[in-house]
């Protein structure tokens, strides 16, 4: 009876302490991050195209932005020592909200990436934008007269759609989510 009680007595102890590091769990313990989320600079052609690209056809909002000087810019191998503004946009009004920053250099020739396919060149090759609504979000793209690639296109058996666009510099950009 007694070898029996000992046996118990561990199974519960290793229970409770299996409980106790599921409830601390990833959240409970010291993150190496102050936020989950990432924001993307994108280097653009004319940013203000951009810009009403982000906010009329994608929905981004526009937040402040801010200034990089040249000694900041170059010091930290950004740029080659030049000044240049940095505009912010979010898709919502969270702290941990993904941030867009869009930026363009004036009178540099900056080499324009291949984004025909998302296989035509090394790097970044895509965003992916997760919306409630494809057919909302693809009148609201209509609207602001730009033209999906392709129609949206059916992801297996369920009702989520794959949407794809490209901003006025040609980068990729995906909506997926249902349609209502």
């Amino acid at each position: 009876m007694r070898k029996c009680s000992v046996v118990a007595l561990v199974l519960v102890c290793i229970a409770a302490g299996l409980f106790a590091a599921g409830a601390a769990g990833p959240s409970g313990a010291q993150s190496a991050f102050s936020r989950t989320t990432i924001d993307i600079g994108i280097v653009t052609a004319d940013v203000e195209k951009s810009a009403k690209f982000y906010t009329e056809a994608l929905g981004f909002t526009e937040l402040g932005g801010f200034d990089v000087s040249k000694e900041m810019g170059g010091d930290s191998g950004l740029v080659d020592y030049q000044a240049f503004h940095v505009r912010q946009f979010v898709l919502a009004d969270e702290p941990t909200a993904t941030r867009v920053k869009l930026m363009d250099f004036p009178g540099v020739k900056s080499k324009k990436v291949d984004n025909k396919y998302i296989n035509s060149s090394l790097g970044f090759s895509y965003l992916t934008i997760l919306v409630s609504d494809t057919t909302a979000a693809v009148e609201r793209v209509r609207k602001a007269g730009v033209t999906p690639v392709k129609e949206p296109y059916r992801l297996g058996e369920s009702n989520n759609y794959l949407t794809l666009l490209k901003d006025p510099d040609g980068n990729i950009i995906e909506l997926v989510g249902p349609k209502k």
